[in-house]
């Protein structure tokens, strides 16, 4: 069962295609944080975090999380933001290639996952170098002096999909360690961590897994690694004993070693909410419907409105759970659908992108979504001064 519709607040006449940025309100979600916030926090107070479970939570959902990307039971806890769960794999990761001195990523990445490597190898000042290469060149670009390759599976703008067995089978070949970034996969697409053997990845709740904006971020670490791998960051959570507070850190066992700051309890009961809907859904199942709305979208689309042309890879087996098109206006044409009422996104400098899931949209939004864009390019409602004034977030 993949279309489950009515356990989503969705405004009503809303065509909702932007669930690969921030996916809608799960009902349950309101009524598990009103709960929490009254019979938890303001019942319990600082009692709930023995007796409502909340320092539990970050590998309790890690595990929830962990089933929908094929990760071990133990191997996935939750906190933070993305951009800190990438510092501390790309930290982790060089630390144990102590020898190489390359972060080895491609120019699809999202640009957080680059930033974060920058400063790190500002912070450390040690000859460390970040290339960057294009995306059909990665393969070629890893060798022997490569300590880690950081890749984000699905690239952002266009949902091209790197092929995760092979990129991680040539990184290890080469020695390297493998990061894969699932920001754009996790409820997306299938994922197997434990088969692909790579050692470490992350990855957002907010696109996909509904978790609502600020939803906490993941790590995994592969099993035969979790007792070894060293934090970068040693927060107080992540020590063996955080309630000895001793004043050397010494590593928590496993991946909660992984853990930094207090968890977001609020925001990971909303999350835990979201997850409900998971146990009724089978991944190659989704992966199927989202394919199939994709390609009804895409025929559609070049057959009613030439102005746009496809920017995402135009074999399904190479694209993610969004579609891309280009076109030179795309930003205040994307304005104008929005306030049709169809709601996708921007990015620069002129893609706007359409994400397709099968949890909330149907055949019929599809085609209601395209009949909206066909009267949007043909009759220029783009060609509107309050379309035209950028926003803050596009």
């Amino acid at each position: 069962m993949v279309l489950q519709k009515d356990f989503f607040d969705l405004p009503t006449g809303m065509i909702y295609l932007d669930g690969n940025s921030l996916g809608p309100l799960p009902k349950t979600a309101k009524a598990r944080v009103a709960a929490m916030m009254q019979d938890e926090w303001g019942a319990q107070l600082i009692k709930g975090w023995n007796s409502a479970g909340w320092m539990a939570q970050p590998s309790r959902i890690g595990d929830a999380v962990g089933r929908l990307i094929g990760a071990p039971t133990g191997s996935v806890v939750m906190g933070d933001t993305l951009s800190i769960k990438v510092y501390q794999a790309v930290a982790a990761a060089i630390r144990m290639r102590p020898e190489r001195r390359v972060i080895l990523s491609d120019s699809g990445n999202f640009p957080t996952d680059l930033y974060m490597a920058q400063g790190l190898i500002r912070a450390l000042d040690q000859g460390y170098e970040l290339r960057v290469v294009a995306p059909d060149e990665v393969t070629e670009a890893i060798d022997d002096s490569v300590a880690a390759v950081m890749l984000t599976e699905v690239d952002y703008r266009t949902g091209r999909l790197h092929n995760m067995g092979d990129l991680t089978k040539r990184a290890h070949a080469a020695g390297a360690i493998m990061i894969w970034d699932l920001a754009h996969s996790a409820g997306a697409i299938p994922v197997d961590l434990a088969g692909c053997g790579c050692e470490l990845a992350v990855g957002c709740t907010y696109k996909y897994l509904n978790g609502g904006p600020g939803a906490p971020a993941f790590i995994y670490v592969r099993p035969d690694l979790a007792d070894t791998i060293e934090p970068a960051l040693a927060g107080w959570l992540g020590c063996a004993a955080p309630f000895d507070f001793d004043l050397e850190y010494r590593p928590a066992p496993g991946i909660e070693r992984m853990r930094v700051g207090t968890p977001p309890v609020i925001q990971l009961a909303a999350l835990e909410a979201a997850l409900e809907v998971w146990e009724a859904v089978d991944m190659s199942e989704l992966r199927s419907a989202s394919i199939a709305l994709q390609e009804t979208f895409i025929h559609h689309v070049e057959a009613r409105v030439p102005q746009l042309a496809l920017a995402s890879p135009r074999d399904s087996a190479q694209r993610g759970s969004q579609v891309s098109f280009a076109f030179e206006n795309g930003y205040a044409a994307m304005q104008a659908l929005i306030a049709r009422g169809v709601i996708g996104d921007f990015r620069a400098p002129d893609i706007m992108r359409f994400g397709f899931t099968p949890l909330y949209i149907d055949e019929a939004d599809v085609i209601a979504a395209v009949d909206h864009i066909e009267v949007v390019m043909r009759d220029r409602i783009w060609d509107d001064p309050q379309y035209l004034t950028r926003q803050r977030v596009t």
